[in-house]
């Protein structure tokens, strides 16, 4: 496995690979590598000859009261994590050599980012799109792979891809989950023992949500209430948000058809977890 630190050597490495019909996957992360990452990686590297990972903590995404320089970062653990993975080149460049001084020009997301997470971090999937197009022009990858835990992300990768004629296969990558369904993440170790026993209840509710969908509700209202009864009736929590829109589009629907996102944020006491799932709908 090789490290690379500068954008020249990098896309100099992933040019003469292209040249030779060599398939890349990538993943982009910003380190502090954990299951889902592994997931991704073993998927890029079944699927590809060769397999990319970036580690690059993006100073563009962290709004004016996120800590950047509190992010968790542990290269040498990602290095070895990234090794028995199957990565043949981490790509780990500096904040300097990715903005080397003021930008003449930047990303701005016009869609798909008013909803969910989103409205509570404006400006953040600006500096995802921004540092995405830079990162998909070094490593001119044949496939991306993103986790769908972060389904918004998703689709706003989904629209840049398609908005850029970026010539990269988007391979989104289902929720890695504990065996009672918690969806996996480094949050959830700020969970008690009461709120671990509780938190499995928030993929209860969408399958719960799933359920009375497969038996003809169509009404978005009424299976939002649905979760949000669920929840408030098996959680000591704060609902942060209950959502349905089309996906990968992210629009308000009247009734539910098509391809939609039913997507949660829960607040204890000191984690904030986010969920989702993704269905296709049929019209009754």
């Amino acid at each position: 496995m090789k490290i690379i630190t500068t954008i020249a050597e990098m896309q100099e490495q992933m040019l003469r690979l292209k040249a030779d019909g060599t398939t890349i996957g990538y993943v982009p992360t910003m380190g502090f590598l954990h299951e889902g990452h592994m997931t991704l990686m073993k998927k890029a590297r079944h699927e590809n000859d060769v397999v990319v990972l970036s580690i690059f903590v993006n100073p563009l995404q962290f709004g004016p009261t996120e800590d950047l320089d509190a992010y968790p970062r542990d290269f040498e653990r990602d290095h070895k994590i990234a090794e028995a993975h199957g990565v043949d080149f981490i790509f780990y460049p500096s904040p300097e050599e990715m903005y080397p001084g003021t930008a003449s020009i930047t990303v701005s997301v016009v869609e798909r980012t008013n909803v969910l997470c989103g409205k509570s971090r404006p400006g953040h999937f600006d500096g995802v799109a921004t540092v995405l197009v830079k990162l998909f022009n070094i490593i001119q990858a044949n496939r991306a792979y993103f986790g769908l835990k972060d389904a918004q992300q998703v689709a706003v990768v989904d629209g840049l891809i398609k908005d850029f004629n970026f010539p990269i296969q988007l391979i989104p990558v289902e929720t890695i989950r504990e065996e009672d369904g918690l969806a996996k993440s480094s949050r959830n170790v700020y969970l008690n023992d009461e709120e671990r026993t509780q938190a499995p209840e928030l993929h209860k509710s969408l399958q719960l949500a799933k359920a009375e969908i497969e038996k003809g509700e169509r009404d978005p209202k009424q299976v939002i209430e649905l979760v949000n009864t669920h929840i408030n009736n098996h959680c000591n929590a704060e609902v942060d948000y209950i959502e349905i829109y089309s996906y990968p589009g992210l629009k308000e629907l009247e009734t539910l058809a098509g391809k939609i996102i039913i997507a949660l944020a829960v607040r204890f006491s000191k984690a904030r977890l986010i969920d989702n799932i993704i269905l296709d709908v049929e019209k009754n």
